[in-house]
């Protein structure tokens, strides 16, 4: 996605035209979730992808026209059904929504501070209105920051408000809403942040396996221990950072924002004490501390015994974890990851095992349907 929004911007410098199709809404099974971009350039070539096949030829051939006849932007419904989907291998049959944008020279601004946003900077939404009554409307974007200010307007100041109050919603890297206002207009908001942090406090068996798991899932990594055994680069190769350092001061020398996670898996009580203390002074989203209830609840009395409130301790994961009967390091740390992406994706932690009734329900059609097809046949 970085590298997307870095080719408009160097388009946009030397005054080339090029149009940003977005995933703006799906229904059903599509070969690409909401968010998905693809950046058309005027020479035919492009960054990024909506999943493939007829679906991203057609609106890459539609987005090539924008740029010849100097169109207006435009909002496009996609049925996938099963003739397309068997024509290019697909599993699916749903609806996908696209919003095509011919970016213009004033639209690097918001480029930039998008960039930026994935580069460590503040956290950044986007609101833009993606299908009206009137075409006129299409493109108008708002740009939203943490600290209320704005860049921008989608026309009512009223509607510019209603956008500042979800800025909370978009802490998260790559968040997005889509709103349907009672006058036809549809708005789509994007969240831009860095990508997920993870920081493992400890680094013994259980910190590197949980290493190993956050790596693949693209989180940028940071060890800390204040043993140099377990906390160097020949153990953590991929890690973006390492701390050496007191546990209670260590997080200092960490950037740490609204998408960081913390997972406390020191060796010992005193280190898990002084560790989950400084986390719980961050503004990170989830703050997890691995042992047992009876551990959890000695240090909790300590940080009520030093002031913090029950509320502060509510926040905290601990234990740490998922529920699946984990065992060793590997395991442990399956379930910690699997945790943070319940966080951060809104999951419920439930098994997603197909209801008996829905079975049930097949069976008795394909019953049905064998014995009308047995009775045609007779």
């Amino acid at each position: 996605m970085k590298e997307i929004f870095k080719g408009a911007i160097a388009e946009l410098s030397e005054s080339n035209s090029c149009v940003l199709a977005t995933v703006v809404k799906t229904k059903g099974s599509t070969p690409q979730k909401t968010g998905a971009k693809l950046l058309i350039r005027s020479d035919g070539t492009s960054i990024g992808t909506l999943g493939g096949g007829c679906v991203e030829g057609d609106i890459w051939f539609a987005a090539k026209e924008i740029i010849k006849r100097s169109e207006a932007a435009q909002f496009k419904k996609y049925y996938l059904n099963e003739d397309i989907a068997a024509k290019e291998g697909l599993v699916c049959g749903g609806t996908m929504y696209f919003f095509l944008h011919p970016l213009e020279s004033r639209n690097l601004p918001s480029l930039k501070e998008t960039l930026n946003a994935y580069e460590g900077g503040p956290i950044l939404g986007i609101a833009t209105i993606i299908n009206s009554t009137d075409p006129s409307d299409l493109g108008k974007q708002m740009l939203l920051r943490e600290d209320g200010s704005s860049t921008g307007t989608l026309g009512t100041k009223e509607l510019d408000l209603s956008m500042l109050e979800l800025i909370p919603d978009l802490s998260n890297f790559g968040d997005n809403k889509y709103i349907s206002q009672k006058n036809g207009l549809d708005i789509f908001i994007e969240g831009y942040t860095t990508p997920p942090t993870l920081i493992v406090m400890g680094g013994g068996h259980v910190g590197k396996a949980i290493y190993d798991s956050a790596i693949p899932l693209g989180m940028d990594v940071y060890i800390v221990d204040d043993r140099t055994e377990y906390a160097n680069h020949n153990r953590f190769p991929l890690a973006k950072g390492i701390v050496v350092s007191e546990f209670s001061h260590a997080l200092s020398n960490v950037p740490i924002n609204k998408n960081s996670h913390i997972v406390i898996a020191t060796r010992g009580h005193r280190q898990d004490d002084s560790a989950l203390e400084s986390a719980i002074q961050t503004p990170a989203r989830y703050v997890g501390l691995m042992g047992s209830v009876r551990k959890t609840l000695l240090i909790f009395k300590n940080l009520i015994y030093k002031g913090y409130s029950k509320q502060t301790l509510e926040k905290i994961h601990a234990p740490i974890g998922l529920n699946v009967g984990a065992v060793t390091p590997e395991e442990i740390a399956i379930s910690i990851m699997s945790e943070i992406i319940m966080i951060r994706r809104g999951g419920t932690g439930s098994s997603m095992k197909m209801k008996e009734s829905l079975i049930e329900r097949i069976e008795s059609q394909t019953k049905e349907q064998n014995w009308q097809k047995s009775r045609h046949s007779s």
